[in-house]
Order: C-alpha cells, then structure tokens, then sequence
C-alpha cells in the first residue's frame, strides 16, 4: 500500500539541498509527486508531496531525521488522500501598487470574510520601470465557494485597493 506524506523543508541556502532530499525519497524507493520551493533572503524553503510503500514509510523518516544534523528542517505530516470534488471558481488574483505594510492583512481580510480559500500566493517587491520606487506585487490563485457573492466580493477589493493605493485585478480562471 502506497502513503502520501507532505513535507515542509527549510535551511540556508546551499547547493545541492534539494538533490538531498530527492536522493533520500528515491533510496527508499518513494515517489516525487509535486512541490513548491524558493530561496527567500537566505533561506530556502518548500513543500513537497511523496508517496512511499507503508513498508518502507519508517526507514524514509529516519533517513530524513539524519539529514537534519545539516541545518535542515523537515517537518512531515501524513496527506489523506482528496475524496470529494470541491465545488465552487477558481480566480486568479492580482496586485500591484506602492509597498506599504497592511496590504496582505488587508486583502486576505477580505478573501477570508468572503469565506475564499487562497490555494497559492506569491508576493514580491519590485524596482518600479521608470521611477525604480519600490512596489508590491502579488499574485493568488483561490478558490471561491460555490454561493461566493463575486460582485460584493469585488466591490470589497476595490474599496481596499482603493484605500491602499493599489491596483487589484479579479479574473475568473475556471469553473469547476
């Protein structure tokens, strides 16, 4: 019997880090499923989702626990597989405007008053093209639920946007 298990990894950044961690899984005969990584400053990060033989799940952890001794922290949890289709939109949100803190509080405030699941979020900052100020951007995907009022949902980011002197863009990506 195959077992999913999700790992979060984070350690300064070296060379070779993933390709350890790869290595270990496919030692212990695990498969690679999926993952999100990123160096952020100094550190690395990420999250990635194996599937091992339930046999062979304890030796993979112990070999995981050896490669902690090198600054490296792994935190795994076991992923109980998806059973049921989740209803509802995905949308792809955007945001681009002068830094300032408050943004992200700000914007998920709203996503989370409109009950809105962020599935992916990615920020940055940026040298602005012609006067290099420095300005936030961001992008999510998320998940609306199925009686998500889009409009009031909209209206809301607007006004946000508004107040925080940021452009937000909402587009609808699927429907599911």
């Amino acid at each position: 019997m195959k077992i999913p298990l999700v790992m979060t990894i984070i350690s300064p950044d070296r060379t070779g880090l993933v390709e350890s961690i790869a290595r270990t899984v496919a030692e212990h005969g695990g498969n690679w499923l999926e993952s999100r990584m990123c160096r952020l400053g100094g550190e690395f990060a990420g999250i990635l989702r194996v599937e091992i033989s339930a046999d062979k799940k304890s030796a993979l952890l112990a070999a995981l626990q050896k490669l902690q001794a090198n600054d490296l922290q792994i935190v795994i949890r076991a992923d109980a597989p998806v059973t049921a289709k989740i209803s509802g939109r995905q949308t792809q949100l955007e945001i681009v405007g002068s830094d300032r803190p408050g943004i992200v509080r700000d914007i998920t405030a709203a996503l989370a008053r409109a009950n809105v699941n962020v599935e992916e979020f990615f920020s940055e900052l940026v040298s602005a093209p012609m006067s290099g100020e420095t300005l936030f951007k961001a992008s999510a995907r998320l998940q609306l639920p199925e009686r998500c009022d889009v409009a009031a949902l909209k209206r809301d980011l607007e006004k946000i946007a508004a107040d925080l002197l940021v452009d937000v863009s909402f587009a609808e990506l699927s429907k599911k």
